[in-house]
């Protein structure tokens, strides 16, 4: 069966907006969550957004963190993450 989400991720309202992802299980610092987004220049800014990707919220205290892998943007942790 096809899962746009990791286990360890769900869907939940976000006081930041709108709806976001939340921990199922505790996340480690440094963990690589999955792909946001796939380079394609047929696309606007370049890029298609993977589901992952339509809930990633920008946060005043982020948890996590956008990194380049060639042509991929993943989202990665950059400190532990409690349920």
């Amino acid at each position: 069966m096809y899962r746009p989400l990791p286990d360890f991720l769900s869907l939940g309202q976000s006081s930041i907006h709108g709806v976001g992802l939340f921990a199922n299980f505790a996340i480690k610092k440094d963990m690589t969550l999955g792909i946001t987004h796939v380079y394609d220049e047929r696309f606007e800014n370049n890029y298609i957004r993977t589901p992952l990707g339509g809930f990633f919220n920008h946060s005043e205290s982020p948890n996590c963190t956008i990194v380049k892998d060639g042509d991929f943007l993943k989202i990665k942790t950059i400190r532990e993450i409690e349920p």
